[in-house]
């Protein structure tokens, strides 16, 4: 089951609307996506239903992340440099 759900996840991450986001979030879910369990799923999920300026605002440092999503926006951060920053 979280075969399936780890497949829709990485494919609700590659196709945003958003390029930088489709960069970004799809380079997230491929290094993270296998290891994550239901529990780092549903946070995943529940970062892709939030507004894509809004997660981009927080990815970048523009908007103040909600504490729910902190941890997941340090962990998307880490991995997206070069993506939204020189290293």
């Amino acid at each position: 089951m979280d075969d399936v759900r780890r497949k829709r996840l990485a494919m609700r991450a590659m196709r945003r609307g958003i390029k930088e986001m489709d960069l970004i979030l799809s380079d997230f879910a491929g290094r993270r996506l296998a290891t994550m369990d239901s529990a780092g799923l549903d946070e995943f999920e529940a970062l892709l239903d939030e507004n894509d300026h809004d997660v981009l605002g927080w990815i970048t440092g523009q908007i103040a992340v909600p504490p729910e999503f902190a941890p997941l926006i340090v962990d998307i951060r880490q991995g997206a440099q070069g993506l939204t920053r020189s290293v």
